[in-house]
């Protein structure tokens, strides 16, 4: 089993309402992984929504993702393990060069974190699976628009607990 992390959409435009609170309890998560990942050596992909209707674009700061999130930047990211990848659909493998990358880095289970838990994050799960990932929502590293939602999407799919991620991390 080969590990890959996936941030999905969690940029400044949808930063505001109940999302806004979801999009912070995520980042606690999505922040405790990171340096795991890092310190593996395991890829780490980070998904931008692009909508030239709502004007999150690139080059917009609505395009940006939110402040409580570092990624690696490239000049720091010598091995090519963090990459940044746009989407113009909800399933982030769709046209966007996502599974070319974990194919490149022999990844075959994709834990998937990020917003918005009924549309990109759902629709990228069943992405994965129809790849022959086998996807694991990030208890806790999912975020939306309305609660009751992010916990149907945990009851429907597989999900870890950041304590068991860790302790299966460091083996």
């Amino acid at each position: 089993m080969k590990l890959g992390l996936l941030i999905v959409d969690l940029q400044k435009a949808y930063y505001n309402g109940y999302a806004k609170e979801s999009m912070d309890q995520a980042c606690e998560y999505i922040n405790a992984v990171l340096p795991l990942f890092r310190d593996a050596n395991l890829p780490i992909a980070w998904i931008q929504d692009v909508s030239e209707f709502d004007g999150v674009v690139p080059g917009a700061d609505s395009f940006e993702i939110i402040d409580a999130l570092r990624p690696l930047e490239e000049s720091s990211n010598a091995q090519n393990l963090e990459r940044r990848f746009h989407k113009y659909y909800g399933n982030s493998f769709n046209k966007t060069g996502l599974d070319e990358f974990f194919k490149e880095h022999d990844v075959d289970t994709v834990v998937i974190t990020g917003y918005r838990a009924e549309y990109c994050i759902l629709s990228t799960y069943r992405g994965a699976l129809d790849l022959d990932y086998t996807p694991i929502l990030l208890r806790g590293g999912v975020a939306g628009g309305i609660e009751e939602r992010i916990k149907f999407v945990y009851e429907i799919n597989d999900i870890i607990s950041f304590n068991a991620l860790s302790k299966l991390m460091k083996g």
